[in-house]
């Protein structure tokens, strides 16, 4: 089930920027320019554009209707869990991205100061610099890898959770209004809908007055 696939990367993100609100925490923290960055996971597909949201056309559920839509984007833009997660992803991006910037400086302090050294260091004074200098370049390159992971990881576990307290939600709905399918109007392929099929607001509302889970620990 596809249910939540196109609210995340771009979270991952985390600079995860496109329309949904999971997609608009920073990415993973950008490889420093003298470093070699490390491999990047292939940048998801946009979803296509997204209905409007209810408010824009209020219309009644059609009586008898046995079909209906939702917009995932919207409700993980608007929801308040929806937000909560982004913003759980872009803490850690902010903590990922000065624990980075202070290796990487670091790591250009000690290149200059090897340039400056120019010959008065002894060879042995300069193999040392040099070596300490290889090991901070891997280290750094190590710690953008971890966090790239580390945040890929949170995301994922935000977006089960987010998926998990949405589905019995959806199906709750569904059951009242004597549906027989539920679309997700992004996947679904329609170039045409009465916007009175859509649920996604009633969903919301019920999603935010929900007792919240709890969340998952964001990674150290």
């Amino acid at each position: 089930m596809r249910l939540l696939q196109r609210m995340m990367f771009a979270i991952a993100g985390v600079a995860l920027t496109t329309g949904s609100a999971w997609a608009q925490a920073p990415t993973t923290p950008a490889a420093p320019a003298t470093q070699k960055p490390a491999e990047q996971p292939p940048a998801a597909t946009p979803p296509p554009a997204a209905t409007p949201p209810p408010s824009a056309a209020p219309r009644p559920f059609p009586e008898g209707a046995k079909v209906a839509y939702i917009d995932l984007q919207y409700i993980a833009s608007n929801s308040a869990e929806g937000k909560a997660a982004t913003a759980k992803i872009q803490e850690y991006a902010k903590k990922k991205t000065a624990e980075l910037e202070g290796k990487q400086k670091s790591l250009e302090a000690a290149r200059q100061k090897l340039l400056q050294g120019g010959t008065v260091l002894s060879d042995s004074a300069r193999s040392q610099m040099e070596k300490e200098i290889e090991k901070q370049a891997r280290e750094l390159q190590y710690a953008q890898q971890e966090a790239q992971s580390e945040q890929q990881s949170l995301t994922q576990d935000l977006q089960n959770e987010f998926q998990t307290r949405l589905n019995p939600i959806i199906d709750q709905v569904a059951n009242e209004k004597g549906l027989h399918l539920v679309l997700s109007i992004a996947d679904s392929g329609a170039v045409w809908v009465n916007t009175g099929l859509n649920i996604s607001a009633e969903v919301m509302k019920r999603l935010d007055s929900a007792k919240p889970a709890a969340a998952p620990p964001v990674k150290k």
